[in-house]
């Protein structure tokens, strides 16, 4: 089973967790950026954090043949503190290195007018660097954040089929399916989704725009969800074929996008000598 993981922060992880999801037979990674449980206090301080992502975090990935990846933005949390509004200005720097796929995470945390300019602004971002948009939706009052977030993705003149809406669940998905949008969902172990209830909406909805992501940060997550989510999807009668739809081509469809996406790992240790690189896309 191969597995690219299309939604991860592992700045919050480990270098075990790196070794386990090798094992498991992730391959390839998109790390958006996002809050880090604190608040930054200058943009100095996102400028250090993007720096990690396009230049430390891929080199730590390829260490255990993983190809690392990035998508950056100023996060919707972030974006209610004056102190970090101006990192918009910073962002056009970052959206032309090799390596970040899409803009993201954008969205919704509470729905402030601050963050509604954040989002405006990101998706002309996302239009002008010729990238797609990584979309968060708000953990409260999920139904009216992601039909706002759709409304604001119809206004911005963004292609749908270049947005992906994230932590999706039952309450959201066919609106977002319908809007011809990306559905994504992160696979949590007590809160978001469960692998059986994501295999229910694809028995439902179908594999089609579907991306399915652990979202492993520093609170209580599982790296391995994708993969524990291709196990059940096997278990409950889909083909090998539909779960490598899941969890690898529908992934490098929607990043291919980009024109960046590249699927060589670079080098790894003596003990992932043995496995092959995939390669895909363009460097």
């Amino acid at each position: 089973m191969r597995i690219f993981d299309p939604h991860i922060h592992m700045s919050s992880r480990t270098t075990d967790d790196y070794a386990a999801m090798h094992a498991a037979g992730v391959r390839a990674l998109v790390e958006p950026a996002f809050w880090l449980g604190q608040p930054r206090t200058s943009v100095g301080s996102f400028t250090d954090y993007f720096d990690a992502l396009v230049g430390w975090e891929p080199f730590r990935a390829s260490q255990f043949g993983i190809a690392h990846h990035c998508t950056i933005a100023l996060n919707p949390k972030e974006a209610n503190d004056p102190r970090c509004f101006p990192v918009l200005e910073l962002l056009p720097r970052y959206l032309e290195k090799d390596g970040v796929v899409a803009v993201g995470e954008i969205g919704y945390d509470s729905m402030t007018a601050e963050e509604d300019k954040a989002f405006a602004a990101q998706l002309a971002l996302a239009i002008d660097h010729d990238l797609p948009a990584l979309v968060h939706t708000p953990h409260r009052d999920k139904a009216a954040g992601t039909e706002r977030s759709i409304a604001v993705v119809r206004e911005s003149g963004i292609a749908p089929e270049r947005v992906v809406l994230d932590h999706l669940n039952e309450v959201t998905v066919r609106m977002v399916k319908e809007s011809g949008c990306w559905l994504g969902f992160s696979i949590y172990p007590d809160t978001k989704m469960d692998e059986d209830r994501m295999v229910a909406i694809l028995r439902e909805y179908g594999p089609e725009r579907v991306l399915v992501n652990s979202a492993a940060d520093w609170g209580k997550s599982d790296p391995l969800k994708t993969r524990k989510t291709g196990d059940a999807m096997l278990a409950a009668g889909f083909t090998e074929d539909d779960v490598d739809r899941v969890l690898w081509r529908n992934p490098v469809e929607f990043y291919g996008q980009s024109g960046r996406l590249s699927l060589e790992s670079g080098s790894a240790p003596a003990e992932f000598a043995g496995n092959s690189i995939l390669r895909g896309a363009r460097k």
